[in-house]
């Protein structure tokens, strides 16, 4: 099947709506109408003569042949994303310095080792990176970009979502073997907890159509999700930890994901910068990299 050069474009289009999550987002990401992107996952499913998402008021999601669908799109996107990147750097290396914070989990395991391969392609591009679980006032600060996992709050400031990471609950197996292994969410309030103070006492956990809202509580609260990942590990309770933290932890037998078969709400990873930064070729060029980098090396 040939492929023509709107239906390119409308390939690009539907991997941005599965990207960012909403026609909204999408078109303010493309510069375009919603109607415009709207009109173009249509006009794909049509050519295709298959279903790609199923759109509600508020939400969408894949279909399977989406899902697959997308894989390909993406390559498309994302290659063509590169392409515009190499032929820019050929009309200015991009040079000065870039001011970052971020919380110091996500910063050590995730932000670091990409900042490190983004150095190697930019080497004029200067760093200064302050690792941090406290939020700082960037423009007070004079950061020229954060990473933090929550929405944007000051309407002073501009915000692109990085990439959305899955969650898991986790316990030690010390602990499961002192306590028994919870089968079910109401079993969740008799256990004990290692409390992140960062995000909410409320877990929010469900399976289909079913929901619950647990209200947790433990003698352990920290402000640093690896003090937390620590203190599960050393049995103190469970927790609601990030996969791409937990993940060579369950691999190693350090910790045991409880109840894998229930989705808790993800955690939306954004970079936000003040509104004069956001036309600066090196903050583009950062921005995009660690996009591509969450997509291809954080699972």
């Amino acid at each position: 099947m040939n492929v023509s050069f709107e239906q390119l474009k409308s390939m690009v289009v539907f991997a941005q709506v599965v990207e960012q999550g909403t026609l909204s987002a999408a078109a303010k990401q493309l510069g375009l109408s919603r109607a415009v992107v709207s009109y173009h996952i249509k006009k794909l499913e049509s050519h295709l003569g298959l279903k790609l998402l199923n759109r509600s008021t508020r939400t969408i999601s894949q279909t399977d042949a989406g899902k697959e669908y997308f894989q390909h799109c993406k390559i498309i996107s994302t290659q063509a994303s590169t392409a515009n990147q190499h032929m820019e750097n050929l009309k200015q290396e991009p040079i000065g310095l870039i001011k970052i914070t971020c919380p110091v989990n996500i910063g050590l395991q995730v932000i670091v080792p990409a900042l490190s391969q983004f150095r190697n392609l930019y080497p004029k591009i200067e760093l200064d990176v302050r690792l941090s679980d406290k939020v700082e006032n960037i423009i007070k600060e004079g950061f020229d970009l954060a990473i933090r996992g929550a929405p944007l709050i000051d309407s002073s400031l501009q915000a692109t979502k990085l990439s959305t990471l899955e969650t898991c609950l986790c316990a030690s197996p010390e602990y499961l073997s002192k306590h028994s292994k919870p089968s079910h969410p109401t079993e969740l309030n008799q256990h004990q907890w290692v409390i992140y103070n960062q995000s909410s006492n409320t877990l929010e956990i469900s399976k289909g159509s079913r929901s619950y809202s647990i209200q947790i509580k433990g003698s352990i609260q920290t402000n640093n999700a690896s003090a937390r990942t620590a203190f599960v590990e050393g049995g103190h309770g469970l927790a609601k930890i990030p996969i791409y933290d937990a993940k060579e932890k369950i691999a190693n037998g350090t910790l045991v994901q409880v109840l894998d078969d229930y989705k808790m709400k993800p955690i939306h990873v954004y970079g936000v910068f003040p509104p004069g930064n956001a036309n600066a070729k090196k903050l583009r060029l950062l921005i995009d990299f660690l996009k591509r980098y969450f997509a291809n090396h954080v699972r």
